[in-house]
């Protein structure tokens, strides 16, 4: 063989070598320590886990988790605020680094994302108006339901939902609604059902903490029953940078270690949802 043929040779293996390594592997974390600045993606109308509170600041469990994490990692935090289709839909192209969105873990989510941490878990309940007639959740059988697009409280209430990642306890199909309406996020859905019971819709799927604070806002609904099912939620990237993958993870981890994200889940539910009750 040549001298020109073993270069040739050497040149072709390294970039069979270089083509299996991930493109972008560190680029994100190369990316948010170059700037200083993790972009976060959230909801702004998903109170307690993110709001705009009264001084028109984004607030919230999920803002002081994501307020944490950068402080671990040494960088301010910028909040963006997409619409959770958007979101979970993945190719964010770099116009935010990470969510901090309360997203659900899943074999289909995990096509597109990875998810370094797990940092807490919320009880899925229904929601109904106050003069509602139901008292047990059959009573909803061929009625209808709303809840957040591309949620997993939809999928419930499709009765296509599957929870596979680790620590999420067993569930079962309580109702089946004649028509499930979405909405871009579970405050929208509740103010249709504040209208009256029936009116536009006779149900709401949502989080424990959000019907929670509607009910405090002084919606006039109530939460029927126990909740239907308990969902992980975690902390979500695209795929491609380890390097990233494991500073949040540590950060998460360090956070459940020094009590910060027990005193984080106190502070807006009143509750340490951090565990698995």
């Amino acid at each position: 063989m040549t001298r020109l043929a073993r270069m040739a040779a050497v040149a072709a293996s390294l970039a069979v070598v270089l083509a299996a390594i991930p493109a972008n592997a560190g680029a994100v974390l190369d990316r948010v320590m170059a700037a200083k600045t993790l972009k976060v993606a959230t909801d702004a109308n998903w109170a307690p886990q993110s709001f705009m509170n009264d001084k028109n600041e984004l607030d919230g469990f999920d803002i002081d988790v994501a307020k944490n994490v950068g402080q671990r990692l040494g960088v301010k935090v910028e909040f963006v605020t997409p619409g959770w289709d958007i979101i979970t839909a993945g190719k964010w192209a770099g116009r935010w680094d990470v969510d901090v969105g309360s997203m659900t873990p899943s074999k289909e989510r995990a096509k597109i994302f990875d998810f370094p941490a797990v940092y807490y878990y919320t009880p899925a309940v229904v929601a109904v108006h106050k003069d509602s007639k139901a008292t047990k959740f059959s009573d909803l059988d061929g009625k209808v339901v709303g809840t957040t697009a591309t949620s997993t409280f939809e999928a419930y209430a499709k009765q296509d939902l599957t929870l596979d990642a680790a620590g999420a306890p067993p569930f079962k199909y309580e109702f089946k609604p004649k028509d499930v309406k979405s909405y871009a996020n579970s405050t929208t859905a509740f103010d249709d059902l504040r209208l009256g019971d029936g009116t536009r819709l006779d149900a709401v799927v949502s989080s424990l903490p959000s019907v929670r604070d509607a009910v405090k806002a002084g919606y006039p609904i109530k939460q029927l029953g126990e909740p239907v099912f308990y969902e992980p939620l975690a902390i979500a990237i695209e795929h491609g940078d380890k390097e990233f993958n494991d500073k949040i993870a540590d950060a998460i981890k360090d956070m459940k270690a020094d009590g910060t994200l027990s005193k984080l889940s106190v502070k807006w539910y009143g509750i340490d949802y951090t565990v698995v009750k």
